[in-house]
């Protein structure tokens, strides 16, 4: 535990140094262990390194609240190492990259860890590369068979800089509903990855005037205007993202489900939403609760449950759940006579 203690200061060390805008204490409480830590622990892990590094720490905003704490650059350097496991962790991350048809990013991921390999000493990269290609070895991903989104990559790493830039931009759209190709003027703030990936934007068409998402494989091509926006004050993508299950966009509601105790064990591995609280039931199943919208997506995900997970609430889950399994049912059946 006394090592975990010291490893922990140097981490903090290490991420007030790395971060341009510095640590808070609701950072340190966040992020340094599985729970939450105590405010006076935070507190503790930042007068550690004060006391480490006295002529060193500075604060990052003054005479701003939160107050916020970072480290000169090569303030900590010396104590820092990268490990085989960690290589092999961005490499396993470079390769979910590619198997989603995202290239564009696990090419910038690619030269990011070989500017990392060049920095680490060649005798250490001698120690650890042995190592490194069991890791790499061992936990090699193999392509996801089934259907990917096709991405136009170039459109996508336009659509990067103009976040970066925040210059609007107009999408050449295809619209999946109606099969028709369009175009319009968006404000792009971020992406959504998923099964499907997706563009948060707000569309200046008049049927929209409010945040969308833009399917990425639906986006032919994109032109980047000479014209900057302005973020809209309070919108936070993680907070949007949150609203919903999965992408769709509805008003949140608080949803209530019931496990089996057949697969209660199964389902606590899950995170089903940030918001989610577990309660554990005398006969051994399992309830979940959190606030979302998106009832569509969760009930495609409640099929892969069977008749092991019942709704609790809202209602109109449950209303929809069982619309979609009557018209499984019926296809089904069609399907069978069609065969006969």
């Amino acid at each position: 535990m006394r090592y975990e203690k010291a490893e922990t200061v140097l981490r903090v060390a290490l991420d007030m140094q790395a971060s341009a805008l510095g640590l808070s204490l609701d950072d340190i409480q966040r992020n340094y262990s599985d729970k939450l830590l105590s405010r006076r622990t935070a507190e503790r892990l930042r007068d550690a390194v004060e006391r480490l590094y006295p002529q060193a720490i500075e604060q990052a905003n003054p005479g701003e609240v939160p107050k916020r704490w970072r480290l000169p650059g090569g303030t900590v350097n010396g104590l820092a190492s990268v490990t085989a496991s960690e290589l092999a962790d961005l490499g396993t991350a470079i390769s979910l990259l590619r198997r989603d048809n995202m290239h564009a990013q696990a090419e910038n991921a690619e030269r990011g860890v070989a500017k990392l390999r060049a920095l680490v000493k060649r005798p250490v990269m001698n120690r650890i590369e042995p190592d490194l290609e069991a890791l790499t070895e061992a936990e090699g991903l193999a392509m996801r068979p089934g259907p990917r989104p096709k991405i136009n990559h170039g459109a996508v790493a336009a659509l990067r800089e103009a976040i970066l830039s925040r210059r609007k931009v107009k999408l050449h759209y295809l619209y999946r509903g109606s099969g028709k190709r369009g175009h319009q003027v968006v404000h792009p703030y971020g992406f959504l990855y998923g099964n499907r990936h997706y563009l948060v934007a707000w569309s200046e068409s008049e049927k929209a005037r409010d945040f969308r998402n833009f399917a990425l494989s639906n986006i032919e091509r994109v032109e980047t205007l000479d014209r900057a926006f302005t973020h809209r004050r309070g919108f936070s993508l993680k907070d949007y993202a949150e609203r919903s299950f999965g992408v769709f966009q509805e008003e949140p509601v608080d949803v209530v489900w019931k496990f089996s105790p057949e697969v209660a064990g199964d389902a606590k591995e899950y995170l089903f939403h940030p918001s989610q609280k577990f309660e554990e039931q005398a006969d051994g199943s399992l309830i979940v609760r959190f606030r979302a919208g998106g009832g569509l997506e969760m009930c495609w995900h409640l099929f892969t449950w069977g008749d092991q997970l019942s709704v609790l609430a809202p209602r109109k889950l449950n209303v929809l759940l069982n619309d979609r399994l009557r018209r499984v049912a019926v296809a089904n059946a069609v399907h069978s006579r069609a065969k006969e």
